[in-house]
């Protein structure tokens, strides 16, 4: 793989001088050097209304709860494409406005994930967003039977309630509701 972006750098700039010099002598200089400033234009533009539509995608992919794993990839083949567009050039303009175009996206994105191993690490999957989580040391809290004083603590159904008050505090209280 090394070899390959190694040939990369060096033959795409000899093959962009190449190209430069044939349409400069077919169309001329000025057209040439127009032409270069227009599709880095292009491509900034390309890239300003495809970002804020990917953007809009992955946030109804998050809202929904789900990975967007395509949307990312999406993502990242048009900041290519736009660094493609931005780098003068008619061969790198060429492959720029390849990747803007959406099934060249999705047939490019096929081809990358099926030749990697991509792992998403989702920590906190197991969490709802009602969990209150309370982490105390053991030294910090006691076990209350629902005996005698279960009415006094608000435990009447013969649950155990764990609190982190000792026995002299106000046990009645809902740790996760503020005073």
């Amino acid at each position: 793989m090394g070899l390959y972006i190694l040939l990369a750098i060096i033959l795409l700039p000899l093959i962009e001088i190449a190209v430069f010099i044939a349409v400069g002598q077919a169309i001329g200089i000025f057209p040439t050097v127009l032409l270069t400033v227009l599709t880095a234009i292009a491509g900034t533009l390309m890239l300003r209304q495809q970002g804020l539509s990917l953007v809009a995608r992955l946030q109804n992919e998050l809202g929904a709860g789900k990975v967007p794993e395509a949307e990312i990839m999406h993502g990242a083949m048009i900041v290519l494409a736009s660094v493609f567009l931005l780098i003068p050039g008619f061969v790198t303009d060429a492959i720029g406005l390849l990747l803007f175009v959406p099934p060249v996206r999705e047939a490019l994105a096929r081809f990358v994930i099926s030749r990697s191993n991509v792992v998403i690490v989702n920590p906190g999957a197991g969490r709802r967003s009602g969990d209150h989580v309370v982490d105390l040391d053991e030294a910090d809290w006691t076990s209350k039977s629902g005996g005698a004083d279960a009415s006094a603590d608000g435990a009447t159904d013969g649950q155990v309630r764990i609190s982190p008050w000792s026995e002299s505090g106000n046990t009645t209280k809902d740790p996760g509701k503020p005073d």
